[in-house]
């Protein structure tokens, strides 16, 4: 039986497990009915928080998602989405600006065929426009009924702070929850996310607990790399010959043994671990078919030993990312030099 967690200090409880929508549609499994399907197996195992966004496969995921959700099921599911990713060549179909944020809510309450969306998060910071004009907007939509909480994702802790700032000075919707990546093989969070979501009473539903697919089983040392649409289309999070990514394989040949002497597996372990943390509210899981469904189902009822914990903490140490291409997001000032250097003169 599912053991419902309390969403931050909102009051309202949400599994463990959280089904992530990003693998229906064109990116992943392109059957609607059999995406239908899976989604109606997950809210029938216990799972009642689903969520997406705008951007997977153009908005095709969310229409999925909108007739999974049909006939009386949405008022018993916890609805999250996203916006802040290009949808268009107009450059205003995309950001974190009032214009696109009140146009863009519009969009996806019809591809949801809803009402109301439980948690609409800001995908991705954007520096450039003023986090108070995002919350703002956000605001104005919490008071028209349209979304009832906001959050943030991959969002570095003084952003966080930021925000919480914002809402408390200037009389706007506080940010209830954030989601970060965080996994075995990324568990850069540690350090300040957490810790900084724990102190004001965020939720926290984690992207990418196994890894992008690292810690699905599939990478073994000696084994043939498996073809993905994710290693083709995210090299350097895939490339084996990156030193980075040969220490990930090592890491994830280590937790393999580790999960098989625990009797698990590795994709048990993988969920049971990020749960573990306190300041974890939900896992988001993102299957493409019924097996992958079947074999995250019951990982939040997996309790892991403290040998067990201190074995993986030796394995990748606590706070550590083995790859930077695994943290999400890279502030601008790392990306671009001229951000950091003074112009010569």
């Amino acid at each position: 039986m599912t053991e419902y967690r309390t969403f931050g200090r909102t009051g309202v409880k949400v599994s463990p497990l959280c089904l992530g929508a990003m693998m229906f549609g064109a990116r992943g499994n392109q059957d609607h009915q059999e995406s239908v399907r899976i989604i109606h197996h997950a809210l029938d195992s216990g799972i009642n928080f689903v969520d997406t966004a705008d951007v997977y496969s153009a908005g095709e995921s969310e229409t999925i998602v909108g007739k999974a959700l049909a006939g009386g099921r949405r008022d018993h599911v916890v609805l999250a989405t996203k916006f802040h990713g290009s949808l268009g060549d107009d450059p205003n179909e995309q950001g974190n600006s009032r214009r696109w944020i009140i146009r863009e809510v519009e969009n996806s309450l019809r591809r949801l065929g809803t009402d109301w969306i439980d948690l609409y998060q800001v995908h991705r910071p954007e520096p450039g426009t003023d986090f108070d004009e995002t919350l703002g907007a956000l605001s104005d939509l919490v008071h028209q009924g349209k979304i009832r909480y906001i959050g943030t994702s991959t969002f570095e802790p003084s952003a966080i702070v930021e925000g919480q700032w914002i809402a408390e000075r200037r009389g706007r919707e506080r940010v209830v929850a954030e989601q970060p990546p965080y996994s075995l093989l990324a568990r850069g969070i540690e350090r300040e996310v957490l810790p900084v979501t724990q102190r004001y009473g965020l939720a926290v539903l984690s992207w990418s607990p196994l890894a992008g697919g690292w810690l699905s089983g599939r990478y073994r040392k000696g084994a043939e790399q498996p073809a993905s649409s994710r290693a083709e289309n995210q090299t350097a999070r895939f490339d084996i010959a990156s030193p980075e990514n040969a220490a990930k394989l090592d890491a994830a040949e280590a937790l393999a043994q580790l999960a098989e002497e625990a009797g698990l597996t590795l994709v048990q372990l993988a969920l049971a671990f990020v749960l573990r943390h306190p300041g974890v509210t939900s896992a988001i899981i993102g299957p493409r078919t019924f097996e992958q469904l079947d074999s995250q189902l019951g990982a939040d009822r997996i309790t892991l030993s403290q040998d067990v914990l201190d074995r993986i903490d030796k394995i990748v140490p606590p706070g550590t990312n083995l790859s930077d291409s695994d943290a999400g997001y890279t502030p601008p000032a790392i990306r671009d030099a001229a951000l950091r250097r003074r112009p010569v003169s």
